[in-house]
């Protein structure tokens, strides 16, 4: 059946186009973008007058927590979670149990993630066996299963001759690897950003440092092997400024922050929240601004929301015990769009919406995130001028834990669609 959204103010990123229209959908796929109140004929009428009309959100990282963990989450209530947050693809890493370090595994994660029928689901492989750091992965049997990049997860490869041959592996083949950069033993065991502040609290500290190191020693074997590298959840100002200096320089490298870091700082961690527990962890204000910064000049490529739920018994726990993680896949486009807000004029909302879904997609390399015809009607509609509070009940994601509890945020999704099917409505 056709269907037409009528009146709603269409935002697509990718080519510009911000205007009252109504946007024309048929058999899955955007047929037409037209003046709004055009003759709708025989179709279905979904009225967004008052809402944007705006490219389905591309998550680059999302644990779902199958296999090996439902006691956390599960397919269906995260998959449930994305969509009702305005996720219509997102990017899960490899640390599940088994670790998806075979194509089978991969095969039947897609499948399963198929047979929910709602975002689409682009597995990243590990990139050594087991995430052990020891032995590589067959990236290019794991790519044809359908992994879209290899990655260590949260596991550091110590070696650096190992690192250096799976870089080798992923440039013969043009893959991406996804790491995040932090040294294996520089602030091991910290659970805080080192400063005044953990100092006062008696938490041991992760100092910037970890970050900066393992960017240095990851941009020294890019130039050795030429791989492509996409640095996960950058944290730090200092470890901006290099990625600065090596996107200056031409290397093929790209960045995300996590959706929390572009709001939080160290002193959220409050009197020891464990909701603020988090890896990497809150930096300074100073870090802080340097994300937005670095958000608004396009040195990050990508918000992400780092969904990692995690259950009241490994997170109810004093701070240091417990696990780091927070959900996040109903928060990435309220903390988008409070980005924007909180610029005060300086990134509008195109721009903030750009770091969700056609920046992020083309930085995952996946086709996705934009309104054009003949693209697949992958699209969320939401009111940017509700507002919602964050409250455990009101999450889909079986991961209630989250530092914005209490918060009020805008942003409210009032409809989803994948394939032109609606898989969310409020």
């Amino acid at each position: 059946m056709k269907t037409v959204i009528r009146n709603g103010r269409v935002i697509d990123p990718a080519s510009g186009l911000d205007q009252i229209a109504d946007l024309v959908i048929e058999n899955g796929k955007i047929a037409a973008i037209v003046a709004a109140g055009s003759d709708a004929g025989d179709a279905q009428v979904v009225d967004a007058s008052g809402m944007i009309v705006a490219p389905g959100l591309v998550d680059l990282s999302a644990r779902l927590r199958e296999p090996g963990f439902e006691y956390k989450a599960t397919l269906e209530s995260e998959l449930q979670a994305a969509v009702r947050g305005g996720v219509t693809s997102l990017v899960c890493p490899p640390d599940t149990d088994p670790v998806l370090d075979e194509a089978g595994l991969v095969e039947m994660l897609r499948r399963r993630a198929d047979m929910q029928a709602k975002a689409n689901v682009y597995p990243l492989g590990a990139l050594t066996a087991g995430l052990k750091g020891e032995q590589l992965t067959e990236m290019a049997a794991l790519s044809a299963a359908g992994c879209i990049g290899f990655s260590q997860a949260e596991q550091v490869i110590r070696d650096t001759s190992t690192l250096q041959r799976a870089l080798d592996y992923a440039a013969t083949f043009g893959f991406t690897v996804w790491l995040r950069p932090q040294d294996p033993y520089i602030g091991m065991g910290g659970v805080a950003h080192s400063g005044a502040y953990a100092s006062r609290l008696g938490l041991s500290g992760v100092p910037v440092m970890a970050e900066t190191i393992a960017l240095h020693t990851l941009f020294e074997l890019m130039r050795a092997t030429g791989a492509r590298v996409h640095l996960c959840r950058v944290s730090s100002a200092a470890g901006l400024e290099l990625i600065r200096q090596a996107k200056r320089e031409g290397l093929p490298v790209s960045c995300d922050v996590s959706a929390h870091h572009v709001h939080m700082t160290e002193h959220d961690i409050g009197f020891f929240d464990p909701n603020a527990r988090v890896t990497p962890p809150f930096r300074s204000q100073r870090d802080r601004d340097a994300i937005r910064a670095a958000l608004a000049d396009g040195t990050i490529d990508a918000i992400c929301s780092d969904h990692t739920p995690v259950d009241d018994d490994e997170k109810l726990l004093p701070f240091a015990e417990a696990s780091p993680g927070a959900t996040g896949l109903e928060l990435l486009l309220s903390l988008a769009l409070k980005w924007s807000a909180d610029s005060h004029g300086e990134v509008s909302l195109p721009q903030a919406l750009a770091k969700i879904t056609s920046d992020a997609a083309r930085t995952a390399g996946i086709q996705a995130g934009r309104l054009a015809v003949g693209e697949v009607a992958d699209l969320c509609v939401f009111d940017a001028d509700s507002h919602w509070k964050v409250e455990a009940a009101a999450l889909s994601s079986q991961g209630k834990h989250t530092p914005f509890l209490g918060y009020e945020l805008p942003g409210v999704v009032r409809m989803t669609l994948v394939g032109g099917r609606t898989v969310y409505a409020a």
